[in-house]
């Protein structure tokens, strides 16, 4: 069973009706200017993998780390050598470069119909266990851009070591498509 949280329509305005409180709903892309987000346009794999892999609707999106201009912008261990502000900064431009990764794959980030999962690695010392304190930052970002589509199932973990001493790294599954192609067609063009 699927649940979608549903913004209340104000009770005391006869003249608005569900319908216009929906075509005034902000959409992601609204949304991202409102809140002066800086998504980068220049995501791009760093090895030899791809960055989006499309399949039957779904947007498989490939590991993102904390990087800022070519570079990692947070290393080391969470616990030891970072502390939590800086650790939920990484997830903020984990979650950043992942929406970049969305829209440079479906042109808008409008064409994002649901966020399946997300899932978030904390490279952090054995004893720190507040591995979903951190990952709150990468949920919290993703309600703000799509409001409940955006609440999406999550894991959060914490593990040894991470690619270039990365204190966070994230990955997405989202379903979407662009208006212009049937997903057949786009499904073919991501393969």
């Amino acid at each position: 069973m699927s649940t979608t949280l549903q913004a209340p329509v104000a009770r005391g305005d006869a003249k608005r009706t569900r319908t216009s409180a929906a075509c005034d709903a902000p959409t992601p892309e609204r949304q991202v200017r409102l809140l002066g987000l800086d998504i980068p346009e220049d995501v791009a794999p760093a090895a030899h993998y791809g960055l989006v892999t499309a399949h039957g609707g779904l947007l498989y999106l490939s590991g993102q780390l904390p990087r800022v201009g070519g570079r990692v912008a947070v290393t080391g261990r969470v616990g030891e050598d970072v502390r939590m502000e800086q650790a939920r900064h990484a997830a903020r431009l984990c979650t950043l470069r992942a929406l970049g990764a969305l829209r440079q794959t479906l042109g808008s980030l409008d064409h994002v119909e649901r966020v399946l999962k997300l899932q978030v690695f904390v490279q952090c010392t054995q004893d720190f266990t507040r591995h979903s304190e951190v990952a709150d930052a990468a949920s919290e970002l993703l309600a703000q851009v799509f409001g409940s589509v955006g609440l999406a199932a999550r894991t959060a973990v914490g593990v040894y070591q991470l690619p270039q001493d990365a204190s966070v790294e994230l990955d997405l599954v989202v379903a979407g498509s662009t208006p212009s192609q049937p997903k057949k067609e786009q499904h073919a063009q991501h393969l």
